[in-house]
């Protein structure tokens, strides 16, 4: 498939997820096998773009192109000036959120709330498209209520806007993340356009990866929650899609070199104070599974220095290291002995931080 000048062979992304995919996380999971890696939405209000937040977010500093920029907003002329100062400062891709569920982006009419207005989509879409020479995509979910799933007219009209590619989250803006995706209508969405289509929502493994790409038809898939403190997700991923073979799960001390990789660079983007704050749910999701990390969490939640935060995470996971007990048994695997090792360890020479 391709978006724009860039080609892929079934792309594994990572999906936009607020206050997750900055930049220290977009850079670790694109050494660690993601093909893509949206950014946190960034608003469209142009009183905004001077705040720190926003322009924590528009910051693409070190991190391979592509680059992708999600923008957020209601109104067409905010959203086509949003798209175009972000193309000036480097984005490779532009893309739009009409599926976050959330109340307080759904109450300003951004968002999936969109998603019931056909018209109002219309002319973002054109607005955007026509606004700027890189490739716009589109993320949306399957409609806003279980009684109205219209993914297939949306598709049909980003299709007719000239967007280059869509994901689709397979539940409903009235259905959050409750209850199970709906692969069946990804695929009505699949059939229905021309244009790439990744299929998002409960993908946890690598064989849920295939199963999703086999119901769907889509043209590769986005992994949102299940990368949160496992990163190797994509690499797993794209061994097992290859070869039909699993890796290996990372060892304690492979989890360790990459977390206090991603710690660093947390703190050297938003400064000692934020940084070790932000850190913290990190931290607790890549110690999930092992064993005494309900105490370690508790411990971590009341550090605040880096020095404490790293020294603390190694010697957690120094701990693990020499016990080898995992709470959570690895899941079954056809080749064990397959190691992502050298892959990690690859990945993460060069480091910004």
């Amino acid at each position: 498939m391709r978006v724009g000048c860039f080609e892929f062979k079934c792309p594994i992304v990572l999906a936009p997820m607020a206050g997750v995919t900055d930049r220290p996380f977009r850079i670790l999971c694109k050494r660690l096998g993601a093909d893509l890696a949206v950014s946190e939405m960034v608003t469209s209000n142009k009183a905004l773009f001077g705040s720190r937040k926003s322009q924590t977010r528009m910051n693409h500093e070190g991190e391979v192109s592509p680059k992708i920029i999600q923008i957020a907003g209601g109104d067409v002329q905010m959203m086509v000036e949003a798209a175009q100062m972000n193309a000036s400062l480097g984005a490779d891709i532009i893309d739009i959120n009409m599926g976050c569920p959330a109340k307080k982006v759904c109450n300003k009419l951004a968002g999936s709330a969109l998603l019931s207005d056909e018209k109002l989509v219309y002319k973002i879409l054109q607005g955007v498209v026509d606004s700027v020479e890189v490739p716009v995509t589109l993320k949306i979910r399957t409609g806003p209520t279980p009684d109205n799933r219209n993914g297939v007219a949306i598709a049909t009209i980003a299709q007719d806007c000239g967007v280059s590619m869509l994901s689709v989250h397979g539940r409903t803006r009235s259905d959050k993340f409750l209850g199970n995706a709906e692969y069946e209508t990804i695929a009505e969405i699949v059939d229905a356009v021309d244009i790439p289509v990744l299929a998002n929502g409960d993908i946890n493994t690598p064989q849920q990866a295939k199963n999703v790409l086999q119901i769907t038809g889509a043209a590769g898939i986005m992994i949102g929650r299940a990368a949160q403190g496992n990163p190797w997700i994509f690499q797993q991923m794209r061994h097992y899609l290859d070869t039909g073979k699993e890796l290996a799960p990372p060892t304690a001390g492979e989890k360790a070199d990459v977390l206090k990789w991603h710690l660093q660079n947390l703190y050297e983007l938003y400064g000692d104070y934020s940084g070790v704050r932000i850190a913290r749910k990190h931290i607790a999701w890549y110690c999930k599974g092992k064993k005494h990390a309900a105490q370690f969490r508790s411990n971590v939640y009341k550090l605040e220095t880096t020095t404490e935060q790293l020294e603390q995470v190694d010697a957690f996971f120094r701990s693990a290291a020499a016990e080898n007990v995992e709470v959570l048994p690895a899941a079954p695997s056809e080749s064990p002995s397959e190691s992502p090792s050298e892959t990690a360890r690859d990945a993460l020479s060069g480091a910004v931080a």
